[in-house]
């Protein structure tokens, strides 16, 4: 399966030279480029990506508004936040957008294209030591906790609540079936069902619900 890209950045060097690095993957395929927010927004309309490779500081609307506006929207695509800044701020705001990544320009090259590839299969591509020391500081914020809203996890099994709660803590699908004594399809299976019950877009949402509902304690 051919993983359908558009790259937002203002930078026309950072879009050709991930253009040309995707070039070299089957699986990946470049199907359009925007210099602002607008443009990538108008982009997945036209084009209907699989994943956004998203800037964030643009001019006009930026990456954050660009992205709140295509996650909003009923086309599939996902957003992938790439950017040279990695302060809390952008972190939050990606998230609360409804990113399904974050990663920062710095990382190895292969590192972004798995991350691609991750968002793209419908999962966050947080690394689990990563997503349980940002979503703890979310939780935290005052201005994040006045933004949520809390879903409820009536109608969950007991299964469930667990796997829930294992997610909450970082844990992977592998991880998960071996502290449950499930195999991984099984896993995948019941994180899968909580995304639906729970009306979750991806993982980084099931973690912020475990932390929401007290299945999971922030570290002290």
């Amino acid at each position: 399966m051919t993983v359908r890209v558009v790259l937002a950045d203002d930078q026309p060097l950072v879009r050709s030279g991930l253009r040309v690095l995707m070039a070299d993957y089957p699986d990946l395929e470049v199907v359009g480029e925007a210099a602002t927010g607008a443009e990538a927004v108008q982009l997945v309309r036209d084009a209907s990506p699989d994943v956004v490779v998203m800037d964030i500081r643009m001019p006009g609307m930026d990456g954050i508004e660009a992205t709140h506006l295509i996650t909003a929207g009923p086309a599939a695509t996902r957003v992938l936040v790439l950017t040279t800044f990695d302060e809390d701020d952008y972190v939050y705001g990606a998230l609360r957008a409804g990113a399904s990544g974050f990663v920062v320009k710095d990382m190895a090259l292969d590192d972004i294209l798995a991350a691609v590839r991750v968002v793209a299969a419908g999962d966050a591509l947080i690394a689990p030591s990563v997503t349980r020391r940002l979503i703890a500081d979310f939780i935290r914020r005052p201005a994040a906790v006045s933004e949520r809203s809390p879903r409820s996890v009536e109608g969950i099994t007991e299964r469930e609540r667990e796997v829930l709660t294992l997610v909450g803590r970082g844990r992977s699908n592998t991880e998960i079936a071996e502290d449950l004594f499930i195999t991984v399809a099984t896993a995948k299976s019941h994180v899968s069902r909580l995304l639906t019950k729970l009306g979750a877009r991806d993982r980084v949402q099931l973690v912020i619900t475990a932390y929401e509902m007290g299945l999971v304690t922030l570290p002290r």
